[in-house]
């Protein structure tokens, strides 16, 4: 059964006139897409204006941000294109989305202005994946306790050598000073030019502080117990950091607090503030350059570029022209107690990346 053509019908025996239905992408029809979403562009907005502020703290994945525009604080979540660069206290950032201070409301952070300063610990000395603790700060505050805890000499070598390492001014805070005499103690450190701060447990006192942190933007670092928290609420009593006690037992301290926070420090202090962190019972340097170490040593420097290449400059290293050095002075009646008292230090401070695996104790 053939069908008529001129009628209009067609036929499976019907052939087309050759070129009558060729087809070309104009004729295609682009359909939908099934998923029902539409295609991304590579176009993204522009941030170059977004507000901008500092972070105040970090909680399971929503960052406080004081703004710098109004001094309100809001809430705000890690933008996609940001989630893995991160950002931690002490950032400065820019924001979109939702700026209200309504309950509920959520910015999003879309960009990390570069940083000044950053300080890192790592989780081991053989580990080599680095923890970004706090960034911008331009001075790191070692809290240690002479007794109760015990201080911890290796440990706050390490703290010297991340400071040194970041670029941050240490300052040595002895507190408990009314329970023992901190003489004995302080003489390992008799070859660094730091300021060393002592107070007591009954009577916190800030005057010497005060001068310390005017205008700085200090980390307070040390490990559990020593009274880093204490310290910061006599510096902002409405910080209201939680505090504990020492186990008398073991003797060590509580981890109290659980988070960095960063506390704006009262008018008197200038443009201060003070970072409050989690307390630790060790401190990886596995991502400190021994370079930046020797570099905070300038008055050694100048020694030490003579030694041979590849000298570690410890006490066990042959040639160390530093050792050179003490015996000429030494030979001629001339010894420097300074200059030994600092090579000491340097010394202690490099054996501190060797220790691959041992105790802070």
């Amino acid at each position: 059964m053939a069908a008529d053509v001129g009628s209009g019908r067609m036929s499976w025996l019907y052939e087309p006139e050759s070129g009558a239905n060729d087809l070309d992408e104009t004729d295609v029809r682009v359909r939908p897409n099934p998923k029902g979403n539409k295609p991304r562009t590579k176009i993204r907005p522009d941030t170059k204006d977004a507000p901008t502020g500092m972070i105040l703290g970090v909680d399971l994945g929503r960052y406080r941000v004081l703004l710098d525009s109004d001094a309100r604080v809001v809430d705000a979540t890690m933008g996609k294109e940001m989630r893995k660069a991160g950002a931690v206290v002490g950032d400065h950032v820019a924001l979109a989305g939702d700026l209200s201070d309504t309950v509920g409301a959520l910015a999003r952070v879309v960009r990390v202005e570069p940083r000044s300063s950053l300080l890192r610990r790592s989780a081991d000395d053989s580990d080599q994946v680095e923890r970004v603790i706090v960034a911008n700060a331009t001075q790191m505050l070692i809290v240690t306790a002479i007794a109760s805890p015990e201080p911890r000499t290796r440990l706050i070598d390490r703290y010297l050598a991340a400071a040194f390492d970041a670029g941050l001014q240490p300052i040595l805070c002895i507190t408990k000073v009314d329970l023992a005499d901190p003489a004995e103690f302080l003489a390992n450190f008799d070859g660094l030019s730091i300021p060393v701060v002592l107070n007591r447990s009954d009577e916190p006192s800030i005057d010497e502080l005060r001068e310390l942190l005017k205008n700085q933007r200090t980390v307070a670092v040390g490990h559990s117990g020593v009274g880093k928290s204490t310290l910061v609420n006599a510096l902002v009593p409405d910080a209201d950091r939680a505090t504990g006690i020492v186990n008398e037992v073991t003797g060590r301290g509580r981890h109290t607090s659980s988070s960095v926070r960063a506390i704006r420090l009262p008018e008197d202090f200038g443009d201060a503030w003070v970072i409050d962190t989690p307390g630790v019972r060790s401190f990886g340097l596995g991502h400190v350059k021994p370079e930046n170490i020797l570099k905070s040593f300038e008055d050694l420097y100048a020694v030490i570029e003579t030694c041979p290449r590849d000298c570690s400059h410890l006490s066990d290293a042959p040639d160390c022209a530093l050792d050179q050095h003490i015996a000429d002075a030494a030979a001629t009646d001339a010894a420097d107690l300074k200059f030994a008292r600092r090579v000491d230090s340097l010394r202690r401070l490099m054996s501190s990346l060797s220790t691959a695996g041992k105790s802070d104790d």
